[in-house]
């Protein structure tokens, strides 16, 4: 397990390292000059003498290559410089909206989990039945369906037309039902179908008929055994929607004006806030390889046949 840990620790390196030179190269390839967007005030143009003396202070007259080593010392300290809106430090922007991404992503991953489940490992036991229509009727449903279009359908039906809920920023519980019903709701419809297919294809295997052939109980033949090596497929799936959703909600966030990392990037971008993109792209790379990591290391949990050391 140590040496496994160790080994993708040292590939995350050159993983992190092309994420830095993909991100520091396609963000200096977008049109604009960060001097002269610091410099602009309500919309007056600044001096070309102005833009020429902070591009010298900033260092953007120098070499790409200088640019780039000079960025990723920095990089490498967390330091990914200002935010050209707001002027405080962009790992201190990022770090401040995340917990309020990271509560919505957890609030979607359950309510995922409490409609996929049950409604997958159903449809996989009562198969061509009723409840079996039912569950594929929603997962197509769910899967085909925009979004934004259900989250607005939610805003209009529980804020517009009954008043129960809250729409626009982040409160208490009743503020996060709406962003993470759209969220889930809309994982649900794909996890449905993944653990649905995964149970049918252990249902079939000749041990879970020789649990039968013993006289176990039903429930113990399906949570012991099937359930168990069906979610396998499911647990990938579930690491990188949940690396996904920590990289920022960012239509669901927009939709319901919720302040976390997707909104505040959203806005970056339309802003040309180029050190919040890059701090961004870099935070979230890092995220998903870690999630990634995690997902690995939780199949040992699931099926102790399987050996990270011999990779297996």
């Amino acid at each position: 397990m140590k040496r496994y840990l160790l080994k993708r620790l040292i590939y995350l390196l050159p993983v992190m390292l092309g994420v830095s030179v993909l991100t520091f190269g396609i963000v200096n390839l977008a049109p604009g000059d960060p001097a002269e967007l610091i410099l602009r005030v309500d919309g007056v143009e600044p001096t070309g003498e102005a833009v020429n003396a902070l591009r010298e202070e900033l260092g953007l007259n120098d070499p790409v290559y200088i640019q780039y080593l000079r960025w990723l010392w920095n990089a490498v300290r967390l330091d990914f410089g200002a935010s050209l809106r707001t002027g405080l430090p962009v790992t201190q922007e990022l770090l401040s909206r995340f917990p309020a991404t990271l509560e919505l992503t957890l609030a979607a991953m359950a309510v995922m989990i409490v409609v996929a489940l049950p409604a997958g490992v159903l449809s996989a036991l009562y198969r061509h039945a009723f409840i079996d229509h039912l569950a594929r009727m929603f997962a197509l449903v769910g899967a085909s369906l925009p979004i934004f279009w259900k989250g607005l359908m939610l805003i209009y039906l529980f804020a517009v037309v009954w008043d129960l809920l809250p729409v626009m920023e982040r409160g208490g519980i009743r503020h996060l039902v709406l962003p993470a019903v759209t969220l889930g709701f809309s994982m649900a419809a794909v996890f449905t179908r993944v653990i649905r297919a995964s149970m049918l294809e252990v249902l079939s295997h000749d041990y879970i008929k020789l649990a039968r052939a013993k006289g176990l109980k039903e429930r113990w033949v399906i949570g012991r055994h099937a359930l168990r090596n069906a979610l396998l497929p499911a647990v990938t799936l579930f690491g990188l929607s949940f690396g996904h959703l920590l990289g920022g909600t960012v239509i669901v966030e927009t939709i319901f004006a919720w302040p976390g990392v997707g909104k505040f990037v959203v806005d970056a971008i339309f802003n040309r806030d180029y050190p919040v993109i890059q701090g961004y792209a870099v935070f979230m790379a890092l995220i998903f390889v870690l999630v990634n990591l995690l997902v690995d290391l939780s199949y040992i949990l699931l099926d102790p046949r399987i050996s990270l050391e011999r990779g297996k």
